[in-house]
């Protein structure tokens, strides 16, 4: 049984001032989810879904999806603002321009999700090991596992020097995940990574373990996501700007003690697509890695 891949598209890129999912990034137009479906496929994913918003699909099909369609089981779905919400509560929410959040968008995709699956974000480049790691251990989990899995990232191997960054804050016990608390303001001052929480400066040291939203999950995690979405809905239904995070539903499902989290951790550079000026560094990199065969210059056979 071959694991999916999930992939969470459907952000408004407020700070990046548009549409990055989609933005090329390779010498033949492919878009950094062009890499991270390719690393999937190489690696033992059997298929990938991409949750996005209406608004965007027609781009999305023509500058990344329908490429991808040709050579990999790919199917896409949409986030909308009203999906599982009542209309009393969508009657609330008459004001809010943004998507609900993370855990709000893999919902919308609960009835692909048949097999374990890994998350990703749409924006980030997480390495070809990290697919492999969670390849190999999805493969081998059955559908009523509680015991799922992320790939862990070193906190300065993530940082930005283009604005602040969110990140969830791990601690880790025996090979699994104890904690997970999100900093969502996380920046250089200097030569210092500082994390802003609640108007307080902490001084962070670069080495703790951070995740960057690559997790790997059986259906049975998805109970458990629905009861959070109901309590996260319920108390923020009027918000404008509150929203469901997964890192956060992870770390309520440790302390519900309805599962454990494997803690798989990577040593590779992440970069990825936070604000406009990381998309030079991204194309930078990832011509460094066609040119060192990493990847070939034609990503897809067929194009």
């Amino acid at each position: 049984m071959k694991p999916t891949l999930l992939v969470l598209a459907a952000g408004m890129g407020s700070r990046y001032g548009g549409v990055k999912q989609i933005d090329s990034v390779g010498r033949n137009n492919e878009c950094l989810l062009d890499y991270a479906t390719y690393d999937a496929k190489k690696c033992g994913f059997g298929n990938v879904v991409y949750i996005i918003r209406k608004d965007i699909e027609k781009d999305f099909r023509e500058r990344l999806f329908d490429r991808v369609a040709k050579n990999f089981d790919a199917k896409y779905v949409f986030q909308t603002p009203e999906a599982l919400l009542s209309q009393e509560q969508i009657a609330l929410s008459s004001n809010r321009k943004k998507p609900w959040g993370t855990i709000h968008a893999l919902l919308c995709a609960k009835n692909e999700l048949k097999n374990p699956y890994a998350v990703i974000n749409a924006d980030d480049y997480y390495g070809r090991d990290a697919f492999q790691t969670l390849g190999n251990y999805l493969s081998s989990v059955s559908n009523d596992s509680t015991e799922h899995a992320m790939v862990g990232y070193v906190l300065g191997n993530t940082m930005s020097r283009s604005g602040s960054v969110s990140r969830g804050v791990c601690t880790e016990k025996n090979g699994y995940l104890e904690s997970i608390v999100e900093n969502l303001k996380i920046y250089y001052e200097g030569e210092k990574i500082i994390s802003l929480i609640d108007d307080k400066k902490i001084e962070m040291t670069g080495k703790e373990w951070v995740s960057m939203n690559l997790f790997g999950f059986t259906p049975a995690a998805l109970e458990q996501f629905e009861s959070y979405w109901e309590n996260f809905i319920k108390n923020n239904a009027s918000s404008e700007k509150a929203e469901a995070l997964l890192p956060v539903a992870a770390g309520e499902l440790i302390a519900n003690k309805k599962g454990s989290i494997k803690m798989f951790t990577s040593k590779e550079n992440w970069f990825g697509m936070t604000y406009p000026e990381d998309r030079a560094i991204v194309k930078d990199e990832i011509a460094k890695k066609i040119d060192s065969g990493y990847y070939p210059e034609q990503l897809w056979e067929k194009a």
